[in-house]
């Protein structure tokens, strides 16, 4: 369910541009974005882990919030994150 160290890493590096940069509104997101669809997964396997899906969707508003905030701050980068997220088809 969780993220290794060297995925996170990863999309640190892609999205942050830097590996000290995880503190980014951008990284954020793309790692929360990560743990949703991992914690998806899981739930095509087991459908009555109920706490986890309460995890599921406390994460999934925190994304929410934090896209919001960066539609307020910088436009062009919320568009240019949801497109290399594939979020918001």
């Amino acid at each position: 369910m969780a993220i290794s160290k060297e995925q996170k890493a990863e999309i640190i590096k892609t999205i942050g541009g830097d590996e000290k940069k995880s503190g980014k509104t951008e990284v954020q997101i793309a790692l929360m974005t990560e743990q949703i669809n991992s914690l998806t997964d899981h739930f095509k396997t087991n459908p009555k882990d109920f706490h986890s899906r309460r995890g599921l969707l406390k994460i999934v508003g925190r994304r929410k919030r934090l896209l919001e905030y960066l539609k307020r701050k910088d436009l062009d980068s919320y568009r240019e994150l949801i497109a290399k997220l594939g979020l918001r088809r």
